[in-house]
């Protein structure tokens, strides 16, 4: 790919991460084949975006890029490599015009070609493993507690994706040899598929554990109940002792995530005392001169 990988994104060679990112979704939105039916270019613009974005977004791979050009494209992005074309290139520098090594007599330097065959010999024209590449996949709160089978599209292509039970934010899936096709022969590399979980309005998660919090009125606080807690599988009942306090967690065993083949976690409730707003000053200041009385003994400053 010797078209310069920055113009092809649409962003200057210093642009951050986050630009870098949101110039590829912004292109492969608009030249995803999909969305562009019949224009036989859609496909190639996408391929070249995506070879972009797959070089840049990598750190090391973009820091050879900005060394070599295009370069380390022909060096497979690989640093060993790289390191032994920095030391020809110093030697050929230094010997040029004088016939020495990594120069010829009319001053001349050898092409990448030349190099890659002179260091590598054989190996650099065998197979060659293709490079991995890396996507992310948001899916909802429920389906990465749960686990779901789910597609992924990399360059116009749909691969169908198992999302195993208790999944971690952040985590990454590989799906083998579903990378760049490799070189003569040599297998294709990876797709790892890097999972982002959506936000859940009610729960919050930690590992396998769960937290909600649930309401509660004051009577409910003051002599106990029976309350309907809800879980990522349907509602179940907790008993709230008497003399609740507000903020006061309880915990109710193997109701958080069960990831596959490990036992569940546990899920915590945080009990949110509801002052109630009903009623007129004489009934409010009644019910407040009737609870003056239960602070007897207790040191509340």
């Amino acid at each position: 790919m010797s078209e310069d990988l920055y113009a092809i994104l649409g962003v200057s060679a210093d642009a951050t991460e986050d630009e870098i990112k949101r110039a590829y979704r912004k292109g492969a939105r608009k030249h995803h084949p999909d969305v562009n039916p019949g224009d036989a270019g859609a496909e190639d613009r996408f391929k070249r975006l995506s070879g972009a974005y797959e070089i840049l977004s990598n750190p090391e791979k973009r820091a050879l890029y900005d060394e070599l050009g295009a370069d380390a494209e022909k060096i497979g992005y690989d640093p060993e490599r790289a390191e032994e074309y920095r030391q020809w290139k110093r030697r050929a520098d230094a010997s040029a015009g004088f016939g020495g090594y990594g120069g010829s007599s009319d001053g001349s330097i050898p092409d990448l070609e030349e190099l890659l065959g002179e260091l590598f010999g054989r190996q650099a024209r065998g197979p060659r493993r293709g490079q991995d590449v890396e996507a992310s996949l948001e899916v909802s709160f429920e389906d990465a507690a749960r686990g779901v089978r789910t597609s992924v599209g990399i360059d116009g292509k749909t691969l169908e994706i198992a999302i195993p039970a208790g999944i971690e934010p952040g985590q990454k899936l590989r799906l083998a040899g579903q990378g760049i096709p490799g070189r003569d022969g040599g297998p294709a590399g990876d797709l790892y598929v890097r999972i982002q979980v959506a936000a859940h309005p009610r729960f919050t998660r930690d590992g396998k554990d769960l937290s909600v919090a649930v309401p509660i009125t004051v009577p409910e606080a003051l002599v106990g109940a029976t309350v309907e807690v809800p879980t990522l599988a349907s509602p179940v009942k907790l008993k709230v002792p008497a003399g609740a306090q507000n903020g006061q967690r309880m915990r109710l065993r193997g109701k958080g995530i069960e990831p596959k083949g490990k036992p569940a976690g546990d899920l915590y409730v945080t009990l949110e005392i509801v002052m109630p707003k009903g009623g007129d000053d004489a009934a409010r200041a009644a019910a407040a001169e009737a609870m003056v009385g239960l602070y007897e003994g207790q040191v509340i400053r």
